[in-house]
């Protein structure tokens, strides 16, 4: 059995810093798992792209092929590498269709769900409330972008979102580029910001519909609506995009798995 003492590396890997950081007594396939995050957080290997084989990482990190396969087992249940069969591993995109709905759980009551898309209502510069500020580990008064649109399922609108962003990672954000653009949302942050959502925390509560939601959403006023605020959060646990979306259930549930 492999010891758990952290794995030695060749100069200029550029994996010093990071196992210095790992933890002492991670088991040894976690501490390769920390440096191959660490990897995809400095864009060493980008979205959609092929990371080197099992083999020539186990030479790189000096450890067996089992112990790298283990770590690259967890991050590809994790959904931050796809495994191809005959092909290798692969950066995780959010431009690949079945990644899409990852973050998207909102499915209609009958049939398959329906592809989207985004109505953008506005798109401009702010400043963060006390909440929003909280919740995305930020000072009050942080510059924000605000981003609101309109999810259409077919011809339905079933999604209204209000998401705030922090100002720096987003600068040439606008409402100009969001109305050119007709893919998933978070591959744009992904190919044209170089930010990667890899995990998010939601919660869930229903409220009526304001007079500005039922407009938006083609439903009366007091209608019941669901309401999900989420932060997601980018490589290094950091929250990176807090958004609060109102969804008409009326012919559409929003969808879990626990596992």
């Amino acid at each position: 059995m492999e010891t758990t003492s952290p794995p030695s590396f060749r100069p200029g890997s550029g994996s010093r810093r990071a196992a210095r950081r790992s933890a002492v007594f991670a088991p040894l396939y976690r501490q390769i798992k920390d440096l191959l995050v660490e990897s995809l957080r400095r864009g060493e290997w980008m979205p959609g792209a092929a990371i080197p084989s099992e083999t020539e990482l186990a030479n790189r990190f000096q450890v067996s092929q089992g112990t790298v396969r283990k770590a690259i087992d967890e991050l590809a249940s994790e959904n931050l590498l796809v495994r191809r069969q005959g092909k290798g591993t692969f950066v995780a995109t959010h431009h690949e269709p079945k990644a899409q709905y990852r973050f998207l759980r909102l499915a209609p009551d009958r049939g398959e769900p329906v592809p989207a898309h985004s109505r953008f209502l506005q798109c401009g510069r702010e400043r963060a409330s006390a909440d929003i500020a909280t919740r995305l580990g930020l000072r009050a008064g942080a510059a924000l972008i605000h981003v609101r649109r309109v999810l259409v399922f077919g011809e339905l609108p079933r999604v209204l979102d209000d998401i705030w962003l922090p100002a720096a990672p987003f600068r040439n954000l606008s409402a100009d580029r969001l109305a050119q653009y007709n893919g998933p949302l978070y591959g744009l942050f992904e190919s044209e910001f170089g930010v990667r959502m890899i995990r998010a925390e939601e919660r869930l509560r229903a409220v009526a519909a304001t007079a500005d939601d039922a407009a938006a959403l083609q439903v009366e006023p007091g209608s019941p609506l669901l309401r999900v605020d989420r932060v997601s959060y980018t490589y290094g646990d950091r929250a990176i995009e807090f958004r609060r979306g109102h969804c008409v259930t009326d012919d559409f549930h929003y969808r879990n798995a626990l596992i």
